[in-house]
């Protein structure tokens, strides 16, 4: 069953969730590797500071979508009469950015599990959305 936060990632599928939830010191350490590659994080952070315990409403969301979901009182996009609407848009615009960049700067495994995690957003959200 996915986990999926605000925007509509897959926590049951990311790397660096899955990590956090096993206490799995190596495994985020190569996820710390992994975002610093991406460029998601100017330097390789330590294991603590690369855990995740996925959207807490007072984590920093950089597109606004979890303040939105927050003030409605919904676990996600996907529950909003509103969906899709501009932030959710933009979102996706911003996500196809990361995905096209990042190619590159991983294996494909590596590229499998970001996609799995966080690439199918609108795909999840759609999902949803029409039940």
């Amino acid at each position: 069953m996915p986990k999926l936060s605000y925007c509509g990632n897959d926590c049951s599928v990311c790397p660096r969730y899955t990590a956090t939830e096993k206490g799995d010191i190596p495994q985020l350490k190569e996820v710390a590797d992994l975002w610093f590659r991406a460029e998601w994080r100017d330097t390789v952070v330590s294991p603590e500071e690369i855990k995740c315990y996925g959207c807490l409403t007072s984590n920093f969301c950089r597109y606004g979508i979890q303040q939105c979901a927050s003030s409605k009182e919904i676990d996600n996009c996907g529950m909003c009469p509103s969906y899709p609407c501009e932030i959710s848009s933009k979102t996706f615009i911003q996500t196809q950015k990361y995905a096209d960049s990042i190619k590159d700067k991983c294996s494909n495994e590596e590229y499998l599990a970001l996609q799995l995690a966080f690439f199918q957003k609108k795909m999840n959200l759609d999902g949803l959305h029409s039940k």
